[in-house]
């Protein structure tokens, strides 16, 4: 017996059936639930999703022996005629193969007997933009009077091309895409029903490939059966369909994150080794930060996105704590890059420096905190007798920071001084000799460091800490460790929960870096601010200080 493809196996046979198309179904059923069944339709939308199908499901319904109903019996023999394409009262018409007035008018001729079993006869013809203007004028008459037992289902893909004299004459219905979460639920009950062994990150990865289209995506699916049997790896699905590893653009995204140029452009040599066409992974990479970035700017971003809820998860993990103001400097980038692609002649290059860029921007400062900040200075120099030199103020904040050092458990005075000392060391030890494991490591906080113990917590839940309970970084961790001490050192990766009793545990390298920052940003702006030579310009000009940049 020949083998029947997934997509002819799998089509639906009832209204109840199709998948991502419930307000045609619904539209259509109650029609025949009021008697109020129109004499011509027209289905237009995408390819593959389910214009053809719901032609066949309403010729069923319409010529069921059972009468007609709501949901077509699928056993009676005009059911199944109609299943099979044998219906005799049932014409399946290929439009770009019949274009001319002469196949028009034979189709007309034969309209106006009656059916030879069925209740009514009636026409399915595909790709109706592809007949000619004289067969469209030829037909005109009787598609506006047609015989009361005959009934037309046009189907297109371009209904812009149609005459208005015949969209006129139709009911149209416009099919949508199917949404991603839809196709991977009807991936997953084909899957359970063939006994296929596979995850619904790998369905999601099918899904996509399909762009909306329900067919597309099922015969992906039978070809990733075909190559894989019955057990599917997510590699095996990211290899055979060509999509970009999703793995890859969560690498980026953290190096990027991380400021770490180092690892973003070791993934850019493995874009290339892989073969990708470096605009398109761009586009990808596009694609991923634009969801970064909904995620972290709309409470809801599963209304907004098209991904599996799995796909949304390891996104949400990978935004962290990120600033949607600092994804989206880094997005404007990528855009730019990518629209630079299309007249370079070295892409890989573009890439290259726009991530470059990406991975050394800082944090942007929020405006409310400037406000604040501005409206503290300006308190604190209304309420100064006299103007103070330049650099007065640097050494008068000297001892309010010795103040607040001595304010700090003895406990984590000595971690913060094992973080300043060893730690550090450690970490850049680990960016020479592994940049990505380094990269995780500068996120991590030193709740216990010594020769033969390390204790490194992460915030519970973060994409850091997920990425260092993998089992390679672990290993990668655990053999610097051992290197950079000379003797066997025990590991150990915590969680760090909000409530933990380790209320104030050591800040990161990460978390120093960006205070070392802003306070540095902070000196310089009080500096200026508070300089004679800049109080005197803007007294006289009545200006104001917009940015402040370091040379």
């Amino acid at each position: 017996m020949s083998y029947e493809v997934l997509a002819r196996k799998y089509r639906p046979q009832t209204f109840s059936g199709l998948t991502g198309q419930e307000h045609v179904s619904r539209t259509l059923q109650n029609a025949i639930d009021t008697g109020r069944v129109a004499h011509a339709f027209l289905f237009t939308g995408a390819r593959g999703v389910g214009k053809t199908s719901t032609a066949r499901i309403l010729a069923k319904a319409l010529n069921c022996e059972q009468g007609v109903s709501l949901e077509p019996c699928n056993v009676c023999p005009h059911c199944r005629e109609i299943t099979d394409g044998s219906s005799t009262d049932v014409f399946e018409i290929d439009g770009a193969s019949n274009t001319g007035v002469d196949d028009v008018r034979e189709l007309r001729d034969n309209s106006r007997y009656l059916p030879s079993h069925s209740r009514y006869k009636i026409y399915i013809i595909d790709e109706v933009h592809m007949l000619s203007t004289t067969a469209f004028n030829a037909l005109l008459k009787t598609l506006e009077e047609p015989p009361p037992h005959v009934k037309f289902i046009f189907a297109t893909t371009e209904p812009h091309k149609l005459p208005i004299t015949i969209l006129s004459r139709c009911q149209r219905f416009d099919f949508k895409r199917v949404p991603l979460i839809k196709i991977v639920g009807r991936l997953r009950e084909i899957a359970d029903q063939e006994g296929i062994s596979i995850n619904d990150a790998a369905l999601a990865l099918i899904a996509r490939k399909g762009d909306g289209s329900m067919r597309d995506s099922i015969t992906c699916f039978d070809q990733v059966l075909a190559f894989c049997g019955n057990s599917v790896a997510d590699e095996d699905v990211a290899s055979l369909v060509g999509v970009v590893d999703r793995r890859l653009l969560a690498d980026i995204s953290a190096a990027v994150f991380c400021n770490n140029p180092q690892g973003a452009l070791e993934a850019v040599k493995r874009v290339d080794a892989f073969g990708y066409n470096v605009r398109q992974f761009t586009q990808e990479l596009v694609a991923h930060f634009r969801n970064l970035l909904i995620i972290r700017s709309v409470p809801k971003p599963h209304e907004i996105l098209d991904l599996a809820e799995a796909e949304l998860d390891e996104l949400q993990q990978q935004a962290g704590e990120q600033q949607p103001s600092d994804i989206q400097r880094r997005l404007t980038l990528l855009v730019k890059a990518e629209a630079e692609m299309a007249h370079a002649s070295f892409p890989r290059l573009l890439l290259e420096m726009a991530l470059l860029k990406m991975a050394a921007l800082q944090p942007v400062l929020p405006i409310t905190q400037l406000l604040d900040r501005i409206k503290h200075l300006e308190t604190g120099v209304a309420s100064t007798p006299e103007l103070l030199p330049a650099a007065a103020p640097i050494r008068s904040a000297q001892p309010s920071l010795q103040r607040d050092e001595s304010s700090v458990p003895k406990k984590t005075q000595q971690l913060a001084a094992a973080q300043r000392g060893g730690w550090e060391r450690f970490v850049a030890y680990c960016l020479e000799q592994k940049p990505a494991v380094g990269a995780i490591l500068e996120h991590g906080s030193p709740l216990f460091y010594a020769p033969d113990r390390i204790e490194i917590g992460f915030p519970e839940g973060s994409y850091f800490l997920n990425s260092m309970q993998d089992s390679d970084n672990k290993r990668a961790v655990d053999e610097l460790a051992a290197l950079f001490m000379h003797q066997a050192t025990v590991v150990k990766v915590t969680p760090i929960r909000s409530a933990d009793d380790r209320s104030d545990p050591p800040c990161s390298l990460a978390e120093k870096k960006k205070r070392d920052a802003e306070q540095r940003s902070a000196e310089i702006r009080r500096e200026v601010t508070e300089h004679p030579v800049v109080q005197e310009a803007l007294r006289v000009l009545e200006g104001e200080i917009v940015e402040i940049k370091e040379l």
